[in-house]
């Protein structure tokens, strides 16, 4: 008692375990130097993994014009490495040792005991570690320049030799034919060391791509690192009733256990499943149902569930098909899985069943020859993705299981909103991988500005009001002018004014309106570079743009308007380059972390979009893309942040105009540049930030973010 006087307790932290990241979490070990320096402070070029070895290559830029390095030895590197002539497949293509490798090895095998862990607002966040993996620097570069050095001796002795030899004797060749080899021998040569490296030496090498520690990719999967529902929805495992408690205290005895009628290994019974997590008995259920209305979910689990859990707990095994819930690909072909039919691995399998989910969200009927023509795939695993959620109708085609719930709809619109704007990242994935074309993707019907279902009732009678609103102020604008000219003919009588028929400003808002209801402007050489000259358009009405059939917020003074704003400040100053692409990407995620009914679901279009960013202190880069680019219209509009209020907004305006010049550029180019326009007393520190902020290395080449297409 007197120990625990002196020793209180000051603070107590709740514990959470997130299982997002569990299979999946790495930590890499490097040696880095000096110490004060980070991952995100290296130059890097490239990274590449074995996935089944666990084995990981980083090539990481060496920096040549420290005075440390001693560039007569480098360039006695590269001479011995890649010998006098430099081509493709030379090591170091500048003649000079400006890189390292760094090779893994797996430090233990049993990583239980260690897990990440992420602090935040009271709470400690624990995360499995998958493994743990030390690099080391890798010395290949040295068998190479032996390799070139035997090769030399060979062709000098080679050339030494008389060159009137004489003819070899023919001699005599006896063929031997092996033996059949027994099962022994051959489990002997699979286990030996020999194969063992073979086999390893056969895995090909799966290249990566780094993200920095601000990219927006690194800040969404950060968000993983955090237990996704503190409610306990998934953190059963830390909190137990005092009943199950008593359980694992004083499990059964065998004898009880035995007496139990044993069930088939994949058989599970209701009441077996309703002892595990919430989570899991969503999981199960729509693993083995694969396609199930939201009711029927709910009476499986039980009246006394909570409708808000389960619906937060199906979002992440489930797509929305129709009003139904669709078991997600990759739940029924997990990782390093294969079709049982062809033997195509499962992320092919999970692509292609995601295009016939996305087929079915257009349209209430599929034809298996199309999907199979799309995705390359054999018949029989097309038929497998059909049969989990539809039905075959004779010289019809395949018809979806279920009929349309729009009682889930009209319920339920923010889930809705959150998986439409899902499945327009799938559908955007698709698009690129199938290279399907626009004429070719399913036409909406008439006056459908959106997938089925997505605009409720509510939501219409808002936007009704808002129309009446609109064509109010239409009216009282022209009532005033009317005014003014009567006003003014009453005091010059003299004076005829001619009256412009009241129709033309109404055909003038008609065509606008017509132009303002495509919500995305794809074109490439669009209205949006002849208007814009790395500012807002000299005149643009009040009114524009809809999106899902939602007229636009307004003016700059609107609520909406500085809620747009806001999130797009906010988002430059942590990014300061981005494509319209990642904006859109960025505002969706921003849209799917919103409470419902927030104003911003009001719909907001890329013209609005892009306003504001130009609003906002932002400017256009227009970036000479190649023009056998790959990137989309969208990928091509690149947007950057001119002036941040720091100090380096003058090397970022210097960079920038070199990117609206060439499309990729050296590291070298760029130090000169901006040494020339800043000034002599320019340091690294200061330039590696500039191009952390800004740009991406690949290949040894400099891109703006977004623009790289490897």
């Amino acid at each position: 008692m007197a120990n625990e006087e002196d020793d209180p307790v000051i603070q107590e932290i709740d514990v959470y375990l997130a299982k997002s990241l569990a299979e999946k979490l790495y930590l890499f070990q490097y040696p880095v130097r000096p110490v004060s320096m980070t991952y995100d402070d290296i130059p890097h070029l490239s990274a590449r993994i074995k996935p089944k070895q666990q084995k990981v290559e980083l090539e990481m830029a060496i920096d040549t014009l420290n005075p440390n390095y001693c560039r007569s030895k480098g360039e006695q590197i590269a001479l011995n490495v890649d010998g006098a002539c430099a081509d493709e497949t030379s090591t170091y293509s500048s003649k000079l040792m400006d890189k390292q490798t760094f090779c893994s090895s797996q430090t233990t095998s049993n990583t239980s005991r260690y897990a990440a862990a992420l602090y935040r607002q009271g709470e400690l966040h624990l995360t499995p570690l998958h493994g743990i993996l030390q690099l080391r620097p890798s010395f290949s570069y040295l068998d190479k320049a032996d390799a070139k050095h035997r090769e030399r001796e060979a062709a000098n002795e080679a050339g030494d030799s008389s060159q009137d030899e004489a003819e070899e004797d023919v001699k005599q060749i006896t063929v031997r034919f092996s033996r059949p080899e027994s099962e022994q021998a051959r489990q002997r040569r699979v286990q030996s060391y020999e194969f063992l490296q073979k086999k390893h030496a056969e895995e090909p090498w799966v290249h990566l791509h780094y993200y920095g520690l601000r990219d927006s990719r690194s800040e969404h999967e950060r968000q993983y690192l955090l237990c996704q529902g503190s409610s306990g929805v998934e953190n059963t495992e830390l909190v137990k009733s005092p009943s199950e408690y008593l359980v694992m205290l004083m499990p059964p005895s065998q004898e009880e256990e035995t007496d139990k009628p044993v069930a088939p290994s994949n058989v599970l019974s209701m009441a077996q499943l309703r002892t595990l997590p919430l989570a899991d008995q969503i999981k199960i259920l729509m693993k083995n149902v694969k396609v199930m209305p939201f009711a029927n979910l709910m009476s499986l689990l039980g009246p006394s569930i909570d409708s808000v859990a389960v619906l937060r707990g199906i979002q992440k095994v489930a797509m929305l098909v129709q009003g139904n819930w669709v078991v997600k690909s990759d739940i029924l072909y997990p990782k390093d899985s294969s079709s049982p039919h062809s033997g195509v691995p499962a992320e092919v399998l999970c692509r292609g069943r995601d295009f016939v989910m996305w087929k079915f969200t257009q349209n209430r009927w599929v034809v298996r020859k199309e999907v199979a023509a799309v995705t390359k795939l054999c018949a029989e695993d097309v038929k497998d993705f059909l049969e989990h959620m539809a039905v075959v109708r004779i010289n019809k085609g395949w018809e979806f299981i279920l009929p349309y719930d729009g009682e889930f709809i009209k319920k339920h619109p923010d889930v809705v909103q959150r998986q439409h704007m899902l499945w327009t990242g799938i559908q955007a994935k698709l698009e690129k991988v199938y290279n399907l074309v626009k004429e070719t993707m399913p036409k909406k019907p008439d006056g459908q500005s959106g997938p089925v279902g997505l605009v409720s009732g509510d939501q219409r009678v808002q936007v009704a009001k808002r129309q009446a609103q609109q064509n109010h102020a239409l009216l009282e604008r022209e009532l005033q002018r009317r005014k003014e000219q009567l006003r003014a003919s009453s005091v010059l009588p003299a004076v005829r004014i001619k009256e412009e028929p009241v129709s033309e400003e109404g055909e003038e808002e008609e065509e606008r309106g017509a132009e303002d209801e495509q919500p995305m402007d794809i074109s490439p050489g669009g209205g949006l570079h002849s208007r814009l000259a790395n500012g807002l358009p000299a005149a643009r009405a009040a009114g524009g743009d809809s999106f899902n059939g939602h007229p636009p917020s307004g003016s700059a003074g609107t609520p909406v308007a500085r809620e747009l704003r806001a999130f797009v400040e906010a988002t430059f100053q942590r990014q300061f380059v981005l494509t319209l692409s990642e904006l859109k990407r960025l505002f969706n995620l921003h849209l799917a972390s919103l409470p419902p009914g927030h104003m911003l679901f009001s719909g907001i279009s890329d013209r609005m979009l892009q306003d504001t960013v130009l609003a906002a202190g932002c400017k256009q880069i227009l970036v000479p893309f190649p023009p056998q680019t790959a990137a989309s219209p969208d990928e091509q509009k690149v947007f950057a942040l001119w002036e941040s209020g720091d100090m380096s907004d003058q090397h970022r305006q210097v960079l920038l105009e070199i990117f609206s010049k060439n499309y990729r550029v050296r590291r070298n180019m760029i130090q000169s540049r901006l040494t020339q326009e800043c000034g002599e007393d320019l340091s690294k520190q200061e330039v590696d930030k500039v191009l952390k902020d800004c740009c991406v290395s690949y290949g040894g080449m400099w891109y703006l973010k977004g623009t790289v297409q490897s």
